[in-house]
């Protein structure tokens, strides 16, 4: 099966097909049933066809990501208050994030320092 299919594809070119399908379509007369101009309608159809902006593509893939984002943070969000709730009383966030921001300047300075 495997050489019947390459001694055909060997034996018939490109240029050979082309004349084949010339002949045959020369042989046939036009039909009534083709509206006039039918080809050049859909040549100038597809010549006027505008490519996709990319623009429009990127707003639409980060619309459709926002609803798992949405979920996600909401999932995490419940974690963080829930999770904690067996541990005893939850910790200041507030209290926690200006000791870690400000940790830095509370620190004394050394005598070396060039700051």
């Amino acid at each position: 099966m495997a050489s019947d299919f390459s001694e055909t594809q060997d034996s018939m070119n490109l240029e050979e097909l082309q004349r084949k399908l010339i002949v045959a379509a020369r042989t046939e007369t036009p039909s009534d049933r083709v509206p006039y101009a039918f080809e050049k309608r859909v040549m100038a159809r597809l010549t006027a066809r505008q490519s996709p902006d990319e623009l429009s593509l990127w707003a639409g893939a980060l619309w459709r990501a926002a609803a798992p984002c949405v979920g996600i943070m909401l999932l995490l969000t419940a974690w963080s208050l829930f999770g904690r709730a067996g541990a005893g009383a939850p910790p200041d966030l507030s209290q926690e994030l200006d000791n870690t921001v400000l940790a830095a300047v509370n620190q004394e300075a050394s005598p070396d320092s060039t700051w």
